[in-house]
């Protein structure tokens, strides 16, 4: 054996040290509950909905299909307690009382839509391990079916909040989903490129 494969071959067989690989998945978690934060302050009010228009979707999306399932969850949840706690980190407002406003229902469904958009394409990671098909079109694909799914989690929670508040559906839609329509194709489209994107870049440098 070369000195260089054995130099190899150590690095490949040295043991993850447990505090710094938690240290590690901490980092990551604060990071993406940060990442959705800045989305959050790209927001435009619009003046016949209580309800901003905003790239905070798009940042919960992302964060969900690259971070999977669990830590998907995990940051969106510290994202609600940061801004729960006052810490401006919502696109309009902080505090315990925004949350119980009428974009709560779209907050509060947030952890859950980062699981969602995380577990279905870590479905599509599975597959394409067995299938030998990891990249190109088809995670393209299954980023923008996770996020699509995820979306309806994220509408059904903001708009049954909405109906609760104006007691009314028809009011609800009327504030929560038909000025919002195009702009989350866009943003379902948009995080599904990143998502394939980073996973090219990964293959590449395997």
């Amino acid at each position: 054996m070369s000195r260089v494969d054995a130099q190899v071959l150590g690095q490949q067989t040295r043991p993850i040290h447990p505090a710094r690989e938690i240290a590690k998945q901490v980092a990551i978690v604060v990071a993406a509950s940060l990442f959705v934060a800045l989305c959050a302050r790209v927001s435009v009010p619009l003046p016949f909905t209580p309800v901003p228009l905003t790239l905070q979707n798009f940042g919960v999306l992302t964060v969900g299909l690259l971070l999977g399932s669990r830590r998907g969850f995990a940051a969106l949840a510290l994202y609600l307690a940061e801004g729960a706690f006052g810490l401006p980190v919502f696109s309009m407002g902080a505090g315990v009382a925004y949350l119980l406003g009428p974009t709560g229902g779209f907050l509060m469904a947030y952890p859950v839509v980062a699981f969602v958009a995380g577990w279905i394409f870590e479905q599509r990671s599975r597959r394409g391990s067995e299938q030998g098909s990891k990249q190109g079109s088809r995670v393209f694909a299954w980023a923008a079916l996770a996020s699509v799914a995820a979306e309806l989690v994220l509408f059904t929670g903001g708009l049954s909040w909405l109906a609760m508040l104006t007691h009314s559906v028809s009011l609800a839609f009327k504030f929560g989903l038909y000025w919002f329509v195009f702009a989350e194709v866009i943003k379902v489209l948009m995080a599904a490129g990143v998502t394939s994107r980073w996973h090219q870049q990964r293959a590449w440098q395997r």
